[in-house]
């Protein structure tokens, strides 16, 4: 016989055409009546044995076979029989001259969506390789496809690492059988091979427009009719799509929000429903767990403290875990100058970026650094719409089925930031339909604060849930442990106000605002609830309530000041600006919203920095419309 090389895969040129299996060709690819090329691998009394590719091997007999062979010698074959238990036999074919054709294997694909339905049966898989963990037995690689992320356990000697070659971000064709291990699918592979060319390019192509589709937030009408939030909506939806594309490509997330109620109305929200979703995308049951972190942040700023520990957890889990570096979503936070050195150090490694901030900000510092700001100011709103409210939006565009557990929240955020917006009426509308009154609500949002405190850099998720009620179906709890929280934080703040109260400092401006000074460094109580920034709120409200009139308050100590004003038109961000310029070596820095805020600046300059800011709150126009938000944090 002789053996030609064909032209072009499937040209005649005239001769016979035999058929060469590539080498991942399974039974499946085998048909009666075609003749396929063999190697001889091994040479029996009864006959000699094929391989027609790594899989495909049989006997063929020494009844039809003449001549003398050798192990390695090409031979031409058909397929005979295929017995019951799986055994292959083939006969062999006289060609004298033929043209070989490539046989690819006819890849039948199984979307992670039928891995149940395929337990211990043979599939193939494409997708990408998002994670690769290397265990104490087998190397783990994550792979998402169009339907979600499965694991794929690989084995060679135990702690070794399987197909060193393939690194996250590859496009892979995996062969296995999906099993169950402790509770989880997982897809134990038989082979794992990295696409390329044409095949790499179609896959990622079919991937790509899958994950796009499947990114797409949910198109869901907001709880309440509010022309105002209409201007944020598109805002929000872009980052749900970013967020919920982070999750199909499986990658981290962490989020930063301010530790105060309106930052917990924000934040808590978003982690469930990301949660659900990241359970919903991968097979591995304990992804949601290690996916996603809720971090709160003391300062109204994302500090480079802070920063640098995400940074180095951020790598640690990579080189540990085999993990992509996270996407930073910022809640109710992070729109201003003071974020930037932390950005800027996240930026070095590539780290996305998300924003949702009702704080006054500066969109010309930050916006090259993000990669998705949702802001009020941003559309000529402002602190109002509270960053909770805004989330608890955002929350349901990732999944709406969160809706039911969140109808009391946005009201809960806006009595904690304590929301001037016309909605709040709607909103404490629909929280009293789920059966929270306003007194309930203010208690909820009293619980919020205390619990913040005395967690500090503790997330407490299943306290805070408890408390707002979110993911949590014991009532009788919720009620018992929002009441005793309230209580303790209204009698730890009577405590504190009368041991300051009585060395608050009063004068009336030339504008006919109250002036009240109180030094919460050495006339408060230090390390306990409620803080200076709660200490210098709660004074503020009482004095408002007692006098009716325009009112400032000043809470300082030894290198911060913490502002709150009511019917006076301050700019705090602009005078923060202005007091950097004024007053050399004061290291001044600081802001938060328009008439409530915070001031940092070095100890020496503590006097100076306080008369300038007194000045220029004298100069301020009165406005009795104006009213302070949210309470400061130190």
């Amino acid at each position: 016989m002789t053996r030609e090389s064909a032209g072009e895969p499937g040209a005649d040129d005239g001769d016979s055409v035999v058929y060469d299996l590539a080498s991942e060709c399974t039974a499946a690819d085998v048909e009666y009546d075609q003749p396929y090329l063999a190697e001889i691998n091994g040479i029996v009394d009864y006959g000699v044995f094929v391989d027609l590719s790594e899989s495909i091997s049989g006997l063929v007999h020494e009844s039809v076979l003449s001549g003398t062979f050798a192990v390695g010698d090409d031979l031409v074959v058909e397929l005979e029989t295929v017995r019951e238990n799986g055994d292959m036999a083939f006969e062999p074919v006289e060609i004298d001259d033929y043209t070989v054709e490539p046989v690819d294997h006819d890849y039948a694909l199984t979307g992670t969506d039928r891995l149940e339905s395929n337990i211990g049966e043979q599939i193939h898989l494409e997708g990408e390789v998002v994670q690769v963990k290397q265990t104490g037995g087998p190397t783990i690689f994550h792979v998402t496809d169009e339907d979600g992320v499965v694991p794929c356990a690989a084995f060679e000697e135990a702690g070794v690492r399987a197909y060193p070659k393939v690194e996250v971000g590859d496009i892979v064709r995996v062969t296995g059988a999906p099993e169950y291990r402790e509770g989880t699918v997982q897809i134990e592979v038989d082979g794992l091979s990295t696409l390329e060319g044409e095949d790499a390019e179609e896959a990622r192509e079919r991937l790509e427009d899958a994950l796009e589709s499947r990114a797409q937030p949910h198109d869901v009408a907001p709880l309440i009719d509010w022309p105002a939030f209409e201007k944020l909506r598109p805002d929000l939806q872009e980052v749900a799509k970013l967020l919920r594309r982070t999750v199909l490509e499986g990658r981290p997330i962490r989020v930063r929000h301010h530790a105060d109620g309106d930052g917990m109305c924000a934040a808590v929200p978003v982690q469930i429903a990301l949660e659900r979703f990241i359970a919903e995308v991968h097979e591995d049951e304990d992804a949601p767990r290690h996916l996603i972190k809720r971090l709160p942040a003391k300062a109204p700023f994302y500090e480079m403290e802070d920063a640098t520990r995400d940074l180095n957890f951020a790598l640690e889990d990579q080189e540990k875990h085999g993990q992509q570096l996270p996407l930073l979503l910022m809640l109710d936070n992070g729109s201003t100058a003071e974020d930037v050195p932390a950005y800027e150090t996240l930026a070095h490694y590539d780290i996305p970026i998300a924003v949702v901030d009702h704080h006054h900000p500066d969109p010309e510092a930050v916006e090259d650094l993000l990669d998705a700001h949702v802001n009020p100011y941003l559309h000529d709103e402002d602190y109002r719409i509270t960053t909770g409210m805004c989330c608890v939006e955002l929350a349901r565009m990732i999944d709406p089925t969160i809706t039911d557990e969140l109808r009391h929240v946005p009201a809960v955020a806006g009595l904690s930031d304590r929301s001037k917006a016309d909605a709040m009426s709607d909103y404490l509308e629909l929280a009293a339909e789920e059966g929270y009154d306003e007194d309930r609500l203010q208690d909820l949002s009293e619980a919020l604060d205390y619990a913040a405190f005395w967690l500090r850099y503790n997330s407490g998720d299943q306290l805070i849930q408890d408390v707002l009620q979110i993911d949590s179906d014991d009532e009788e709890r919720h009620r018992e442990l929002v009441s005793f929280l309230a209580d303790r934080a209204r009698e730890d703040v009577d405590e504190q106000l009368d041991a300051a109260i009585p060395h608050l400092e009063h004068e009336d401006l030339d504008n006919g605002a109250h002036l009240y000074r109180i030094d919460v460094e050495n006339y408060a109580h230090r390390f306990t609830y409620p803080a200076p920034g709660k200490t210098t709120g709660e004074i503020h409200d009482r004095k408002i309530e007692e006098t009716g009139d325009p009112v400032i308050t000043v809470g300082y100590g030894p290198d911060f000041a913490v502002l709150r004003s009511d019917g006076v038109r301050l700019d705090i961000p602009n005078m923060v600006t202005e007091l950097e310029e004024e007053i050399p070596g004061g290291g001044v820095s600081g802001g938060g919203h328009l008439v409530v805020g915070s001031i940092k600046f070095v100890k020496g300059k503590r006097e100076e920095v306080i008369d300038a800011l007194v000045e220029k709150m004298e100069e301020a126009e009165i406005d009795e419309a104006l009213s302070s938000a949210a309470p400061i944090d130190d």
